[in-house]
């Protein structure tokens, strides 16, 4: 069984969100108080094959400079777990 990559990509600091301006009013105007920032990313899971955590690894940060972020305007995280971890 091989591992599962979750890739977390979001905005630069300092570069415009309007999706995360947009979740942040709207939850003021639920009553929400307290939030000082909103900023909205998108997760991406990818099942792997590969079995060793650091190819693993690799192969994700590969996707993500070429595919998965934009890496002028947007940061990723990489997760590595088992297949069936949460």
């Amino acid at each position: 069984m091989g591992l599962k990559a979750r890739v977390h990509v979001y905005p630069k600091p300092g570069v415009l969100d309007p999706q995360g301006r947009a979740i942040g009013q709207a939850l003021g105007h639920l009553g929400f108080t307290g939030v000082a920032e909103v900023r909205q990313g998108k997760l991406i899971e990818l099942s792997l094959s590969e079995t060793d955590p650091a190819k693993a690894r690799a192969q994700a940060d590969e996707m993500c400079r070429r595919l998965l972020a934009n890496t002028v305007i947007e940061n990723y995280a990489i997760e590595i777990v088992p297949q069936g971890g949460r």
